[in-house]
């Protein structure tokens, strides 16, 4: 997958501890800047074509990242 996306990140630069909170109850920080991110759906995609088992992709943690994965399978 093309990467050149990263560019356009909203958390370029940022701290990437943001990204892998300790708790779900965490992830809000990291979900505010992810709700901001003009390549936010293609980084969601990245993250669910690799399987990323930790931390906020997109938005979605790694739990809301199996329940979508769990409903793309349902829905095939």
């Amino acid at each position: 997958m093309e990467l050149a996306w990263r560019r356009h990140a909203a958390c370029r630069g940022l701290d990437p501890e943001i990204f892998y909170p300790e708790t779900d109850e965490d992830v809000e920080d990291a979900k505010d800047v992810c709700g901001s991110c003009d390549v936010q759906e293609t980084c969601l995609e990245f993250a669910l074509q690799g399987r990323e088992k930790e931390g906020v992709w997109g938005g979605a943690t790694e739990k809301e990242r199996r329940r979508i994965l769990r409903q793309r399978r349902r829905a095939s």
